[in-house]
C-alpha cells in the first residue's frame, strides 16, 4: 500500500525557535504612536529590490504594478521593485535557486520560507531585527510585546529573528457539516454523540433521503482523507495538535503523538467498521476533483468536516438546484466519553514574510517599510486595498464595493490582483474575510465559540542542530509507515486490532522513542525553562 505516501512523507512538524529571545521583547507596556497614519519614511524616493514568490499554484510573484504597491509607496516614499523570475515552479525552488546565486536583492520573502530564514540568517545572508525593531519599528514592538508566543515561533535558534511573518486571524477554521434537509425527510435530529451519529449515517445510507429511490447516498464524504481519519477524535483520540495534518499535541505540558495511543486503535476499529458498511465514501483515497461539488451538487453526500465559510456557500449555490437543500454546521458529537471537541484551528502564524538581506543599503529605511504594514493604515491597505477601489469606509471601517463581493472571481483572487492579502509581513484582519461569509457560516462559528470546543493548540519546538538530525533521520520512515498502516485498516487490507501490537513493535523499532524524547526536551526547553540572550545588532 503506497496511495499518497510520498505526499505525506514530509516532515509534519514545523521547526519553531526558541524564546530566548523573549526578554529582548519584554517591555508588554509600550504602545505604538497614537495615530492611524505613519509619516513618510524618506523625502527621496528609495526603490529596493524584491524577491518574492508565493501561491505556488499560481506561481505568483510581486508585482510593480499592484495598487497596493503604488499606494504604499506614494505613502512611505519607498517602492518596491520585483526581480523575481515567475517561471519557478514553487517558492522553494525560486528561493535556492536565488540563494545559489549569492545575489541577494534587498528584500526576501514569500510563502514556506521561516526555516530557510533561520537556517540563512545566522549564516549571515539575513540581518536580524531585534534591535532595529527596538529603535525603528514601534509598531512591530507593540505587536511582539503583547504576543510574546508568537516570537518564540519565529526566531531563530541563535535566539534572533530575521523575518517578518504574516499572521492570519481568527480562531476557526473548518466544522463538521451535515445535510439537515436530509435529517427532515427522515425525521431525525442533529445527532448529539457518536452512537447517534452512527445510526443517522446508516438511515443516510439505508433510507434513501434524497428521494431518488436509489441507494446513492454517500453519508459521509471528505475532500482530504485527513479529515476522515480526525473522526477517531469521536474515540477520545488525536490526529494533530496543530493546523498541521499527523502533528504532534500537548496534553498537561506533555508532547503526544496520537497515532500511538490506544483511542486511536479504538477509532481506527470503528472507522473501519463504518467504512466496510458503506457509511464513509468508498473512494476516498482515489476521488479527484472538487468533491464537496461533486456529491452535494448530485444531492448524494451527507455529511463532511470542513472550512466554515466555503461550505456554507454551497446552500446559496445550490438553492435553485436542489430544492431546500441545507448543509449545516453542528456542535461537534459528544466522543465516547462525553467530550465535545474541535481539533482544527486556523494557525497563529505562516510560515510566510519577508526578510532584509546583508546586502540591503537601505536597513533602516526597509525596517520602517516593514513596520508601515503594522501600523493601523498599513495593516488596513493589506487587508482591504485601496480605499475607493476596492473599498469604502462605512462608520470608519472598510467596506467591499459590490464589484469586490460580487464580482466575477473569487474575494481573494480579486485582491490578490492588486497586492491585498498577499503573505508580506502582516497583520491580517479576519473582518476582510467575514464580509464574504454567508450568515450560516457566522451562525457555526458562533456555535463553535460559545461552545469553546477548540483544543490547546501546538505551535512548534526549537530542534538545535543535533535534535534536527535525529527528526530528519528517523520521523519520516515513522510517519511514512503509520499512514501506510491507517490506509489499510480503513480499507479493510489488515485489521487494526489483530495489527496493534506488531505496529508498535514496528514503530518502536523505526526509532519512536527516539523522537519522541527529542521533541519533549525541545519543548520543555523553550517553554518551561525559557533563557536569556544578548543580541548584538
Amino acid at each position: 500500500m503506497n496511495m499518497k505516501i510520498c505526499h505525506y512523507s514530509r516532515l509534519a512538524i514545523t521547526l519553531f525557535v526558541a524564546s530566548t529571545c523573549t526578554a529582548l521583547f519584554a517591555n508588554n507596556t509600550r504602545t505604538p504612536p497614537p495615530t492611524n497614519s505613519v509619516s513618510r519614511i524618506s523625502a527621496d524616493p528609495i526603490t529596493l529590490d524584491i524577491h518574492f514568490h508565493f501561491h505556488d499554484r499560481l506561481k505568483a510573484v510581486y508585482d510593480n504594478e499592484w495598487g497596493v504597491e503604488k499606494q504604499a509607496s506614494s505613502i512611505t516614499g519607498i517602492s518596491l521593485n520585483n526581480i523575481t523570475d515567475k517561471h519557478n515552479v514553487s517558492g522553494n525552488e525560486a528561493f535556492n535557486l536565488l540563494m545559489a546565486t549569492g545575489e541577494l536583492p534587498d528584500i526576501v520573502g514569500g510563502t514556506g520560507l521561516r526555516e530557510k530564514f533561520n537556517q540563512y540568517g545566522p549564516a549571515g545572508h539575513f540581518l536580524p531585527l531585534n534591535n532595529l525593531i527596538k529603535k525603528h519599528a514601534p509598531y512591530l514592538q507593540h505587536y511582539f510585546d503583547n504576543n510574546p508566543n508568537i516570537l518564540n515561533a519565529i526566531s531563530a535558534a541563535d535566539g534572533n529573528l530575521y523575518h517578518i511573518p504574516y499572521v492570519p486571524d481568527g480562531k476557526f477554521g473548518r466544522a463538521y457539516f451535515i445535510r439537515t434537509d436530509w435529517l427532515n425527510n427522515l425525521g431525525l435530529p442533529i445527532p448529539n454523540n457518536v452512537e447517534e451519529l452512527y445510526k443517522t449515517l446508516v438511515s443516510f445510507k439505508t433510507r434513501d433521503p434524497n428521494g431518488n429511490g436509489k441507494a446513492d447516498e454517500i453519508p459521509f464524504f471528505a475532500r482530504n482523507v485527513e479529515e476522515l481519519i480526525r473522526l477517531v477524535t469521536l474515540w477520545d483520540a488525536r490526529t494533530t495538535g496543530s493546523d498541521t495534518w499527523h502533528d504532534f499535541y500537548i496534553s498537561n505540558g506533555i508532547v503526544r503523538h496520537g497515532y500511538v495511543e490506544e483511542n486511536y486503535r479504538a477509532g481506527m476499529s470503528h472507522l473501519a467498521k463504518w467504512y466496510s458498511e458503506g457509511l464513509i465514501d468508498k473512494d476516498v483515497y482515489t476521488r479527484t476533483g472538487n468533491v464537496r461539488t461533486e456529491l452535494l451538487a448530485s444531492n448524494r453526500g451527507g455529511m463532511t468536516h470542513d472550512w466554515f465559510a466555503s461550505t456554507s456557500s454551497y446552500n446559496e449555490r445550490l438553492q435553485d438546484q436542489i430544492p431546500k437543500f441545507a448543509f449545516t454546521p453542528f456542535a461537534p458529537p459528544q466522543s465516547v466519553s462525553g467530550k465535545r471537541i474541535e481539533e482544527h484551528r486556523r494557525t497563529a502564524i505562516k510560515p510566510d514574510g519577508w526578510a532584509i538581506s546583508k546586502t540591503n543599503e537601505h536597513v533602516i529605511e526597509t525596517i520602517k517599510y516593514f513596520d508601515f504594514w503594522f501600523s493601523p493604515q498599513g495593516r488596513r491597505l493589506a487587508n482591504f486595498g485601496v480605499e475607493g477601489q476596492e473599498y469604502t469606509l462605512v462608520d470608519g471601517e472598510p467596506v467591499f464595493t459590490d464589484d469586490v463581493l460580487n464580482g466575477d472571481i473569487p474575494v481573494n483572487a480579486r485582491l490578490w490582483a492588486v497586492g491585498a492579502q498577499v503573505p508580506r509581513g502582516f497583520q491580517q484582519d479576519y473582518a476582510y474575510e467575514k464580509q464574504w461569509t454567508n450568515d450560516i457560516a457566522l451562525a457555526g462559528i458562533e456555535l463553535y465559540e460559545q461552545g469553546d470546543f477548540l483544543v490547546e493548540p501546538f505551535h512548534g519546538v526549537t530542534l538545535n542542530k543535533e535534535e534536527k538530525e535525529t527528526i530528519d533521520f528517523y520521523w519520516k520512515d515513522i510517519l511514512a509507515f503509520m499512514l501506510e498502516r491507517q490506509a489499510d485498516w480503513l480499507l479493510g487490507l489488515r485489521n487494526v486490532d489483530d495489527d496493534w501490537d506488531n505496529y508498535l513493535a514496528r514503530i518502536d523499532k523505526l526509532g519512536i522513542k527516539k523522537v519522541m524524547k527529542v521533541m519533549q526536551s525541545a519543548y520543555t526547553r523553550q517553554y518551561s525553562a525559557p533563557l536569556t540572550a544578548e543580541i548584538e545588532e
